[in-house]
């Protein structure tokens, strides 16, 4: 079984974040960066289903070129090979433009049985780009997944839950299949010297738009319609109020408050 797993390096939580004030996009270059949380559920799911069926699992981000440290992450938690798409060409995507990105970098691999993507990134929080991949592919999508039941490869089937507000859903579906995972599916491991020498040692292709047969009007800020009109920094919240006194007399003051503002009605 042929596995890609998807992930992306966002910026740490301590990082200081600056925006490109034209394009409204993060920048990115010289920023402390990580592997997206979700992303790291997705490497581990992929090479526990290696462990369990067999085959070999093939990590891919874009990214500037600091995204390789996310990718040797993922070699050193078992993956087998990775891939880097990394060109001034495929800066300021949006989620329409990376899911085209990587749908053609997936199709340059061959044939894949399934591919797996973090539910979101941390930086965005749109969960756009996982769909829009499988719908570039053409693969059977399964999202918000909590754990895989079975996959019968001979029968090119796969059987997963999916966490959803209401509980649990079980879905079966065809291979090649598309799911995004989150967090309960799993434990992320914690790579070994060993594993962490060898990814280290691994040599990353870096693909282009010359690499990868695509429209070039697709790639990139410039083929992204989403766009970011204006950055703002909110106002802050105004203060709020303490009441004191005994409970008769707080919960008075409280309902006094409320109606004032028109929340209830006494």
């Amino acid at each position: 079984m042929r596995i890609v797993v998807c992930i992306k390096q966002v910026p740490s939580t301590e990082a200081k974040v600056q925006m490109d004030p034209v394009k409204g996009t993060l920048i990115r270059e010289g920023v402390e960066s990580v592997v997206n949380p979700f992303d790291e559920y997705a490497i581990e799911e992929g090479v526990r289903l290696k462990e369990r069926y067999g085959g070999e699992v093939i990590a891919v981000s874009m990214g500037p070129p600091q995204a390789k440290d996310a990718l040797r992450q993922a070699l050193a938690m078992g993956a087998d090979k990775a891939a880097l798409l990394s060109d001034r060409a495929f800066a300021g995507s949006d989620t329409l433009a990376t899911a085209y990105t990587l749908s053609l970098a997936i199709k340059k691999l061959g044939e894949i049985d399934l591919v797996i993507c973090g539910k979101q990134a941390t930086d965005g929080d749109t969960a756009q780009v996982g769909p829009g991949l499988a719908q570039r592919l053409g693969f059977r999508q399964l999202t918000y997944v909590c754990k895989v039941r079975e996959i019968n490869l001979e029968g090119k089937k796969i059987v997963v839950e999916r966490l959803l507000d209401e509980g649990v859903q079980v879905v079966e579906t065809t291979l090649p299949a598309l799911m995004t995972v989150v967090k309960d599916i799993n434990q992320p491991r914690l790579p070994n010297v060993i594993s962490i020498r060898r990814a280290a040692r691994t040599e990353i292709p870096i693909w282009g738009p010359q690499d990868l047969n695509g429209d070039q009007a697709k790639f990139g800020f410039d083929g992204s319609p989403t766009q970011v009109v204006r950055i703002f920094t909110p106002p802050p919240r105004a203060g709020g109020q303490i009441l004191e006194g005994e409970v008769p007399e707080v919960v008075s003051k409280l309902l006094d408050a409320l109606s004032s503002q028109q929340v209830i009605s006494i």
